[in-house]
């Protein structure tokens, strides 16, 4: 076992540059006539959902960006939420267009995020999105799944020829991530419930990334010495603090560096999604069409 001092990877200077960038873009559509605006569709009573979906608000005011909040109740129906949203993927005011989770029993969300405009879709949730990623054509990532690359870069964590083992196959992380990183030219082993023991395959990478939503899946015996962790887990106790899915005081003295939970991945995230919109109002502004006729 290592002794030496673990890095902490904290993404909130990072967070901020990214949200500075987003208020100067923003100014600038501004100056050309255009306002960028975010629509966020929710339809549930979970409270720390709404807290979430309140600093994203927080967070647009401040940056220049216009927020509508759209909240159609826990009980809200399928066909109540596919309106919504075919209604903002048509209406030009809207540049980006995010469905939050969780969604109301019974409402199946792969029905429904195909129905937000790719070029809307600043959270890649639309599956074109993720297949537009797989071929190397442009499209907006998960924001959280680009907060990890952001995050490397920021602290100069070299990619390219490195192994990164990436724990868990969501379509919202693991596999995105995987493609973004393959992009980068790392070596990818993305690991799953079937994927035999875990630190068979974590072990051996010199990055690991954990994003599977199970509090402390990854320990002290996952890692090797050196290894860069980057926590994705966001998991709820019942005193109401948040950790992730990283065991950090078991990895703290092996690791090289680890992002913290909260303060690490999930404050770039926030940002990034505001860059997103104010790069798809970029896209979508009358100048940009114009130039690409």
């Amino acid at each position: 076992m290592s002794t030496s001092t673990t890095t902490t990877l904290s993404g909130k200077a990072l967070a901020g540059v990214i949200r500075q960038r987003a208020q100067d873009e923003a100014r600038a559509l501004e100056r050309d006539g255009a306002h960028p605006s975010l629509a966020v569709v929710i339809a549930t009573d979970d409270e720390s959902t709404h807290w979430y979906v309140r600093s994203i608000e927080r967070a647009a005011e401040a940056a220049g960006i216009g927020c509508r909040i759209i909240d159609l109740g826990h009980d809200a129906t399928e066909q109540v939420l596919a309106n919504v949203l075919r209604d903002l993927s048509a209406e030009p005011s809207v540049h980006g267009i995010i469905l939050q989770t969780p969604l109301p029993a019974g409402v199946r969300s792969d029905a429904l995020v195909g129905l937000i405009a790719a070029e809307k879709d600043i959270d890649g949730a639309n599956p074109l999105s993720l297949g537009r990623l797989a071929v190397g054509q442009p499209a907006f990532a998960p924001a959280t799944a680009r907060a990890v690359v952001e995050i490397l870069d920021h602290y100069d964590v070299p990619v390219a020829g490195r192994s990164v083992a990436v724990v868990g196959r969501s379509a919202v992380v693991g596999k995105p991530l995987a493609l973004l990183l393959l992009e980068r030219d790392a070596a990818i082993t993305v690991c799953h419930s079937r994927s035999g023991p875990l630190e068979r395959h974590t072990r051996q990478a010199d990055i690991v990334v954990v994003a599977a939503g199970r509090t402390g899946l990854v320990n002290g015996s996952h890692i090797s010495p050196d290894t860069v962790v980057v926590d994705v887990g966001t998991n709820v106790l019942p005193d109401g603090s948040l950790v992730g899915d990283v065991d950090g005081a078991s990895v703290n003295g092996i690791a090289a560096a680890l992002t913290p939970v909260p303060g690490g991945v999930g404050s770039v995230t926030t940002a990034l999604l505001l860059l997103h919109t104010v790069e798809a109002a970029r896209q979508q502004s009358p100048v940009q069409l114009l130039e690409n006729a």
